[in-house]
């Protein structure tokens, strides 16, 4: 592949959008997104992929390094506004790779893997809006960055372009509740919640318009804020999913996506443009499930668990491919995948090699967008996280479940009464159970072994790929691995 045909790469986030929202993967589904459908028909639907986590932070983290996110200094939860980076200095990035390899990398919309602001003090209130962020896209490997510091209902309300904030903030709003919540903070006055989407849009066209004027290979990764609280769909999509304004939030998502498809396509650049679309997690209970139910919608279609959840409904995610070049239309692969996995996959259609310090976790999927691969999974096996920091292993049918509860927000809640007297981990057959019903752990002990000592290998190497053993960054706090002894733990 010659350096002027290299392909350009635009991958959408999605944020908290559920399997079941889509109707090219779920028949059933009440809300039509008329062209996620047609992105699926002129490329590939992936349905057995992945987020690496049930919660937003550490997916992204795993999305732009190639690394489990719970090698980072992060073993639980997500970041806020105002938290640190996450991502290590010396970390190469698919970003910063891609920049290596005569890209031009673009991030807009919702970063949520921390920075440093400016601070005189100790508290939030003490920061310095008119100084330059540090540690923030720029230097991770992003030649530009526009958007903001986390989830649209994380404070502080302002845009930041490259490292500053495009207005000082100088009011304080109190919050709002319900499907339309976000928390209290300063906010800007360049800064309206219900436009935001529409902004960043506006801007990720403008990044590629630009991109393709100077005709150089571009990687533009846009992590949308939707349909993540605050929920808020403008006025034309506004009754239109025939659900509630969860459905038609997932409108305006679908229609984000359609405007730059066509702005791809009408610049002449299709062919030879890698589209991806894909979600960082589960829905979450902030749609309303029960309201959903109502319409006949479900967004987690017919898996178990929702956002946060060791289930299948908190990281089984809609992943869409559309490559002309090298993809043909209608295809479908059931192989399991991972959204760490994009690392390993652009750096085999550059021609490049990861040193073994990046991507310990990524496998390139490569050939299954070429339909080279044979009906083996490419990935040994895939390690899921929970919002509470619980894993699980999966390898082909088998899925071990490290944890006797949801380890998230459904139920069997984990620390609720609920959970007392259930096994102390589960076992599912995903051939014969993909809804997680039927708990078979005290049936094929020899399974559970396998795949807790498969478990205990990565974590004690440092990645899940061929390599020379990689350390894990911070101290190693598993408590849901208290079966094994710390000198396992580190390589």
């Amino acid at each position: 592949m010659s350096f002027s045909t290299r392909p350009n790469l635009v991958y959408i986030l999605a944020d908290d959008m559920g399997f079941g929202d889509l109707s090219c993967l779920n028949a059933d589904s009440k809300i039509r997104t008329t062209h996620l459908d047609r992105l699926a028909r002129e490329g590939m639907i992936f349905r057995d992929a992945h987020a690496s986590s049930a919660v937003c932070t550490p997916s992204r983290y795993s999305i732009l390094t190639g690394r489990y996110n719970w090698r980072s200094i992060l073993k639980a939860g997500v970041t806020l506004g105002y938290s640190e980076a996450i991502i290590e200095k010396d970390r190469t990035t698919v970003a910063g790779f891609l920049r290596d390899h005569g890209y031009t990398t673009g991030c807009i919309g919702k970063w949520h893997l921390g920075w440093s602001w400016a601070n005189s003090g100790d508290s939030d209130a003490t920061v310095d809006f008119t100084q330059p962020i540090q540690e923030g896209p720029t230097t991770r490997g992003f030649d530009y960055f526009f958007g903001i510091s986390a989830s649209l209902d994380m404070a502080p309300y302002v845009y930041v372009e490259n490292d500053r904030v495009t207005a000082v903030p100088i009011d304080e709003t109190p919050g709002s509740s319900g499907k339309r919540f976000w928390r209290p903070g300063p906010i800007a006055p360049d800064f309206d919640f219900e436009q935001v989407l529409p902004t960043l849009t506006r801007k990720a066209i403008g990044f590629i318009e630009e991109q393709a004027a100077d005709e150089k290979p571009f990687f533009l990764y846009y992590p949308l804020p939707a349909p993540h609280t605050p929920i808020l769909p403008l006025p034309q999509f506004q009754g239109e999913s025939g659900t509630n304004d969860y459905g038609d939030f997932c409108l305006q998502v679908d229609d984000t996506v359609g405007q730059l498809m066509a702005t791809v396509d009408s610049l002449g650049i299709g062919d030879n443009t890698i589209f991806i679309f894909a979600s960082d997690n589960g829905c979450s209970p902030m749609a309303d499930f029960p309201e959903l139910a109502q319409a006949g919608h479900h967004p987690s279609y017919i898996f178990r668990g929702h956002k946060a959840d060791i289930y299948e409904g908190g990281h089984r995610i809609p992943l869409l491919v559309r490559w002309p070049d090298a993809i043909g239309g209608h295809g479908v692969c059931d192989q399991t995948v991972c959204l760490a996995d994009l690392f390993a996959t652009m750096a085999e259609v550059v021609g490049g090699i990861l040193p073994d310090t990046a991507g310990e976790d990524s496998v390139s999927n490569l050939p299954l967008w070429r339909g080279e691969a044979d009906h083996r999974s490419l990935r040994e096996a895939t390690v899921h996280h929970s919002v509470n920091g619980s894993f699980s292993i999966r390898k082909g049918q088998w899925k071990l479940e490290l944890c006797p509860d949801s380890g998230g927000w459904s139920f069997p809640v984990p620390g609720r009464d609920e959970v007392s007297g259930l096994p102390p981990m589960q076992l599912y057959d995903l051939a014969a159970d993909i809804s997680e019903r039927r708990n078979v752990f005290d049936e094929h002990p020899q399974v559970v072994a396998e795949l807790q000592a498969l478990l205990t290998r990565y974590i004690r190497e440092g990645r899940s790929t061929p390599g020379k053993p990689q350390p894990n960054t911070g101290p190693p706090w598993w408590p849901q691995l208290r079966w094994l002894g710390e000198e396992e733990l580190q390589p």
